[in-house]
């Protein structure tokens, strides 16, 4: 699950973007060819830059599933990197190329699409739904759970099977680029803030601004670091350390309420709008604080006494379906609603092309939109080559995927390819309006089709599978327009982003599943009681299981608490849709809300702190709060992210924490 929340960007006006000095101007006219926007050092810092957000997201991805949007992020680390390598080779008297807003917005490009196959190839879901453990925690008894459904990651195969379904995304919407860019004008709110980010560090003014945030970037990146290593000393045991910590008492721990200091969930709460900290604390109200307790008094009558917790028809049946339920609710009604928007929108922008214009005198603005259409489209990507080159990855997918899945046939491929451009437009669109990317909702139509035509023998493996076909493609067209869009506000070439992205898809391909593996070989990754509960494996096999068996295997009551859960998330989105502007901002998010359901409490709880910091400090001074909060945030998320690394280090080489800090009830209780 992907939030693109950026509090603090979207509330910069456009006009910032207008703030282009005489000096910028010359810049533009002796444009350097695009070539030469794609350096050695960028690509350097471009692999550094993935590598930690690739560790990060994996982190999220199998602890909540909760993954915010890092683009605004990495923007500010790609200045921090070649800032402080130009500054150290001009320390060293060695002369330094300029650092341009074109390099800042290409590094920023490569390192998001090099993390971002770490969000989308599903590590924490579709793919990760294939081990064994998931198949186990499914039901071996359950009638679609067969036993051929399931298949053990390994390095080679998963290195392989991203590079085969990576690519293709990127060219999917390439000759459509001038038509959303420019002629609809679509807002991109996450690569419009992330320009202005850039465009503003490029300036006299934003120097010394970026100065602050590098600052406060190094200090609570050195902060989080340090303390997630003196975190580690304590947690030499199970159920030990800070991460266990009874905030709240014994029992409220027992129930997943406590803060567990985590630095990596309280910074993701700081760029999270209020919103979505709120909705996790409520869904964690609703499922851990009330209705696990009361289903839990039920054992032996709505479901077996003596059975596994593991087992779906178990307590853990009523945590996934209704989990599916609100997240399948809020998709439905979400994916009809950006198919509508988009259509209506380009039913309008088709009216508006017919009609008479009268032609009046270009203002400034004009005038800077003129000069960035001119850069956009002075270097123009071949539609031949995006053609060809999506007609050769689309070959090359029919032919190896059916090899490495059997149960997914050929044809189906060939279907997936066929749709896809089409599925990825009216994503991209509707990201560009809402700035909300729905692959994940491609994906799971995708899935339950595909599972209920391959059948009881080979509908999991090939309804997951196609998923992360069709998600593949759907996420990364929609982030390569978002990137677009970024450099169509930085007057960055078209053809630079597109090999940027190439680039960067390349560097994930191969860091996204090593990083993986670092931790599935380190910790007891899908284990419901551990750390790395990774929540939506489950969801996503028992998605496949449904689309193939329906609701036989459901435990008793579970269909119809799923059915009102299901009711309640489409009821949410039509309340928020007809509220006023000042209501609809506190009316919950049924997805936010789906993941304590799996999880628990405890990061919610991490996170409301995160929004609670934003919300002081925007009282006390507002100003220096958008200006240091996305700084801040990136520090405590990646010096937490960061040390993932040395603790995986240690773990591989049997060194264990020397002291367990637990806690355990007073004598009175």
């Amino acid at each position: 699950m992907v939030t693109n929340n950026n509090r603090d960007m979207t509330e910069i006006e456009e006009d910032n973007l207008e703030e282009i000095t005489e000096q910028q101007q010359e810049d533009l006219k002796r444009q350097s060819p695009w070539k030469n926007q794609i350096t050695v050092r960028g690509v350097i810092a471009s692999l550094f830059i993935g590598i930690i957000y690739s560790i990060v997201v994996t982190k999220l991805n199998l602890t909540t599933g909760l993954v915010p949007n890092l683009n605004v992020s990495a923007a500010l680390l790609a200045f921090v990197f070649i800032r402080t390598w130009t500054k150290l080779l001009e320390k060293a008297k060695f002369n330094t190329k300029p650092f341009t807003k074109q390099e800042n917005t290409i590094i920023q490009t490569t390192a998001v699409a090099c993390y971002s196959m770490a969000v989308g190839g599903g590590f924490g879901s579709y793919l990760l739904a294939l081990n064994k453990k998931t198949y186990e925690q499914a039901g071996v008894d359950t009638k679609g759970n067969s036993p051929n459904s399931y298949k053990e990651l390994k390095p080679d195969w998963v290195i392989g099977f991203s590079f085969v379904i990576s690519f293709a995304g990127l060219l999917a919407l390439v000759p459509l680029r001038k038509i959303m860019i420019i002629d609809y004008k679509l807002p991109y709110p996450s690569g419009t803030a992330t320009a202005v980010l850039i465009n503003g560090f490029h300036t006299a003014k934003g120097d010394k601004m970026a100065k602050k945030q590098v600052r406060g970037f190094m200090k609570f990146f050195s902060f989080s670091f340090v303390f997630s290593f003196f975190q580690w000393f304590y947690s030499g045991g199970e159920q030990c350390g800070f991460l266990n910590f009874p905030t709240f008492g014994i029992k409220a721990w027992r129930n997943s309420f406590y803060f567990d200091f985590s630095m990596t969930y309280v910074g993701a709460g700081m760029i999270c709008n209020h919103i979505v900290n709120l909705s996790l604390l409520l869904g964690a109200v609703i499922s851990y604080g009330v209705m696990w307790p009361l289903i839990v008094e039920k054992k032996g009558d709505w479901f077996p006494q003596d059975i596994k917790e593991s087992s779906m028809k178990s307590l853990n049946g009523y945590k996934v379906f209704i989990a599916v339920a609100l997240i399948l609710g809020d998709g439905l009604y979400n994916f009809i609603k950006t198919l509508l928007i988009t259509g209506r929108s380009m039913y309008s922008a088709y009216k508006k092309k017919q009609s008479l214009v009268v032609a009046v005198p270009c203002s400034n603005g004009d005038e800077q939109d003129a000069r960035r259409n001119e850069v956009f489209l002075r270097e123009s990507i071949p539609v031949w080559l995006a053609l060809v080159g999506y007609i050769i990855f689309s070959v090359v997918s029919i032919i190896v995927i059916p090899i490495m899945f059997p149960q997914l046939k050929w044809y189906y491929v060939l279907v997936a390819y066929i749709f896809a451009p089409s599925l990825s437009f009216c994503n991209a669109y509707g990201a560009g309006l809402t700035d909300m990317n729905m692959a994940n909702n491609y994906g799971k139509v995708a899935l339950f089709v595909l599972a209920a035509l391959s059948g009881e023998r080979d509908g999991v493996v090939a309804g997951l599978i196609g998923c992360g076909v069709i998600k593949s493609i759907a996420l990364v067209s929609s982030d390569m327009m978002q990137d677009f869009k970024t450099g169509h506000l930085t007057l960055t070439s078209p053809r630079s982003m597109l090999v940027s992205q190439g680039i960067g898809t390349a560097i994930g391909c191969v860091v996204a599943p090593l990083t993986f593996f670092l931790f599935y070989k380190t910790f007891d990754v899908g284990n419901p009681e551990g750390s790395y509960k990774a929540p939506y494996a489950i969801v996503y096999r028992n998605m496949a299981i449904l689309g193939v068996e329906g609701f036989s295997a459901l435990p008793r009551h579970c269909l119809r608490l799923s059915y009102g859960f299901f009711a309640f998330a489409i009821a949410v989105n039509m309340l928020r849709d007809v509220l006023p502007t000042r209501c609809k901002k506190w009316v919950p998010l049924p997805m936010a809300m789906a993941v304590p359901f799996l999880v628990g409490g405890y990061f919610a709880i991490d996170m409301c702190v995160g929004g609670l910091v934003v919300l002081v400090w925007e009282r006390v001074n507002k100003g220096k709060a958008r200006l240091m909060v996305p700084a801040v945030a990136s520090g405590l998320i990646c010096g937490d992210g960061l040390w993932v690394l040395p603790s995986c280090v240690l773990a591989l080489a049997k060194v264990h924490p020397p002291i367990c800090m637990n806690f355990l009830p007073g004598k009175s209780s």
